[in-house]
């Protein structure tokens, strides 16, 4: 039996001490720095194959996990599929592959719903600000992090994705993955 510990952040700048802060008691750590709003996350997919049955995966929070319903009810039923139980430290709720727990599984739900919902509203927030802004005249959109010449160099070693690949273009210039493809896009 393998402990295993899934932690998330949203970006590259965000850090996961707090998720992390007793990782010796864990057998392996998987860490992602990318947005849970889907579940093509490097380190993620990683633990996923690495699971084998028996094992127990820990996770901080749900959200940490995923931030939908959808994604969060299938990636734990992947997990339980496979023979691993799943454990969420801050809700305090277990899940076993031989037993199913009617309280644990409406709990899943419920705190799903509600996570989903709170990143509905925060986005809804979020747009109505920048449209308030806009409004006012005070809103020009994101700042660039990149120089003209940084973006230049950047689409440059993009071109040989053998020595460049996108996570090293993240650490060269500090980016997160969805800047790094808004810039080759541009």
């Amino acid at each position: 039996m393998v402990k295993i510990l899934y932690a998330r952040v949203s970006s590259i700048g965000q850090n996961l001490d707090r998720q992390i802060q007793n990782a010796e008691q864990y057998d392996k750590v998987f860490e992602d720095k990318c947005s849970g709003k889907d579940t093509n996350r490097p380190a993620l997919q990683e633990m996923l194959g690495y699971i084998r049955e028996g094992d127990n995966v820990f996770c901080h929070e749900m959200s940490r996990l995923a931030r939908n319903n959808f994604d969060l009810i299938d990636l734990v039923n992947k997990i339980l599929s496979k023979g691993a139980s799943v454990h969420f430290i801050k809700e305090n709720l277990n899940f076993y592959p031989d037993k199913s727990d009617p309280i644990s599984q409406l709990m899943l739900g419920v705190l799903a719903a509600i996570s989903q919902f709170n990143r509905n509203l925060i986005n809804e927030r979020q747009k109505e600000g920048v449209l308030i802004a806009k409004l006012n005249g005070r809103y020009k959109g994101t700042k660039k992090h990149l120089t003209n010449a940084q973006i230049q160099e950047l689409k440059e070693l993009a071109q040989n994705k053998q020595a460049w690949p996108v996570k090293k273009l993240m650490e060269r210039y500090n980016i997160s993955r969805a800047s790094v493809y808004n810039y080759l896009k541009a």
